[in-house]
């Protein structure tokens, strides 16, 4: 059986608005060669038309090198409703395992690169692996911070899942028809775009409403403490071209 490897990274942790991505890749070894060629590295070194390009590249190798591919969106309300009962790492846990999964690559072996989210990298990596079943017996995992610098696979889902979370950022700004910046809390855009959705008699549905951004915002506009989610939200699985297809990206 030949060696596979899948590398699994994250964009969107830290914003106030919009979804956080997390894409797992899955190639044969010998396809590092393809992502070199291509110029991967860490998406946060490369510039955004590079980016572009390179997603673009990573796109067409999916399809015609039979690559797989997991892609998870999980909303803002999943994220404050998961506040709630847990934490930012262990729901990462459960969105990097549903990635995992959804490359549907059980069935051959090789090595997962983790991007570790958790301060503590190898436990990162030992929750994940706790929550794949034993159809993924034949992978270890090595789960570091900084993989998607160290490893070009690691890198490769490094930039789909940034040109991702870009691209529903630019649809959610059309959709409401305001500029919501890069949906960080330390853009000025960003935090003006805050004080506008905030406005009404809840926040918007595309803020974070357990964020210290929109806490301290809407108790500044409305004097009482922010609303609670009670409503789950969703996780979206992908494992194919659809979510990108639309070129917003560009």
């Amino acid at each position: 059986m030949s060696e596979y490897a899948i590398g699994v990274d994250e964009a969107g942790r830290g914003p106030v608005i919009g979804p956080l991505v997390v894409c797992a890749l899955s190639i044969p070894i010998d396809d590092y060669a393809t992502l070199r060629e291509m110029g991967v590295k860490d998406s946060k070194l490369l510039s955004k038309m590079r980016r572009a390009k390179i997603f673009e590249q990573i796109k067409g190798a999916v399809k015609e090198r039979n690559w797989g591919l997991g892609i998870v969106v999980c909303e803002p309300s999943m994220i404050d409703y998961n506040s709630i009962e847990s934490n930012l790492n262990m729901l990462e846990v459960e969105l990097f395992t549903e990635a995992i999964r959804a490359t549907q690559s059980q069935n051959k072996k090789g090595t997962i690169f983790l991007d570790a989210c958790d301060v503590n990298s190898k436990r990162f990596g030992r929750n994940v692996e706790s929550l794949l079943s034993h159809d993924w017996s034949n992978w270890r995992i090595e789960s570091e911070h900084g993989m998607d610098a160290s490893d070009e696979l690691t890198g490769a889902s490094s930039i789909v899942a940034k040109v991702i979370r870009d691209s529903a950022i630019i649809e959610l700004s059309r959709e409401i028809g305001l500029d919501l910046g890069s949906g960080y809390p330390s853009d000025p855009v960003t935090k003006a775009a805050v004080a506008d959705l905030i406005s009404g008699e809840v926040p918007h549905d595309c803020l974070r409403w357990t964020w210290s951004t929109v806490g301290n915002a809407w108790k500044s506009t409305h004097g009482t403490p922010v609303p609670i989610r009670t409503q789950r939200g969703v996780i979206s699985s992908q494992s194919d071209l659809r979510l990108w297809m639309d070129g917003n990206h560009k």
